[in-house]
């Protein structure tokens, strides 16, 4: 089921019947996109559901595992994958191509952003540039006039919606055209996984605990 939305007239105050205003604007939801119940949940939503699941669960035993190697350690690993690989890769560098950078560094700063979890480059980016390019309209890839929680977390679960608009994902080509990303995008659960692996070879289930969530 597809939104739609509309600007509300002046002259009606600021209200229509049978529609909900979306809070600090002037545009109203016509209809709703069920998060969980009465839509189809295809593999990827079930993997990317589970994976969210996992991370919040290991996030509760951070109290439990903590010390300060560990602690130290996240501080690192965000600076890279937070930082350089989805800040400075993934937005800035791939999604709005604000700068340039060579490409050895290119791919390590983008490889960093693997490790973040957040998924591969080419979805990453293509979701990202159509939401600006559409942004808070029905057409917008995580989009608040289909309620609070579908654009904060329910369109991760969700593939099917992109599927609706966007399933060539034409506006990454640039990527595409590239071995590199080709070859994340077909293998990169093994990277994350693999990435757990080493982390518990390296510092047992503290570093699993702290260094992934």
């Amino acid at each position: 089921m597809r939104n739609l939305s509309v600007s509300i007239s002046a002259s009606t105050n600021g209200s229509q019947s049978g529609q909900r205003k979306i809070p600090f604007s002037d545009v109203v939801v016509t209809g709703t996109r069920s998060s969980f119940w009465g839509r189809k949940w295809r593999t990827v939503d079930i993997q990317v559901a589970s994976w969210v699941t996992f991370v919040h669960v290991l996030a509760l035993f951070a109290p439990f595992t903590f010390s300060w190697d560990a602690f130290w350690f996240t501080v690192f690993s965000y600076f890279l994958t937070g930082t350089l690989g989805i800040t400075l890769s993934y937005h800035r560098h791939l999604s709005h191509r604000s700068f340039k950078l060579p490409k050895w560094l290119e791919y390590t700063c983008a490889y960093f952003g693997v490790l973040a979890g957040q998924r591969d480059p080419i979805n990453w980016v293509s979701t990202h540039r159509y939401h600006h390019r559409y942004v808070d309209t029905d057409k917008d890839t995580h989009s608040p006039i289909n309620g609070f929680w579908f654009s904060h977390m329910g369109w991760l679960f969700d593939s099917e919606y992109m599927l609706e608009k966007y399933q060539e994902r034409r506006n990454v080509d640039d990527l595409k055209k590239q071995t590199f990303y080709i070859f994340i995008r077909k293998t990169y659960m093994l990277h994350v996984v693999g990435s757990g692996v080493l982390l518990y070879a390296w510092g047992g289930f503290p570093y699993l605990v702290w260094g992934m969530v």
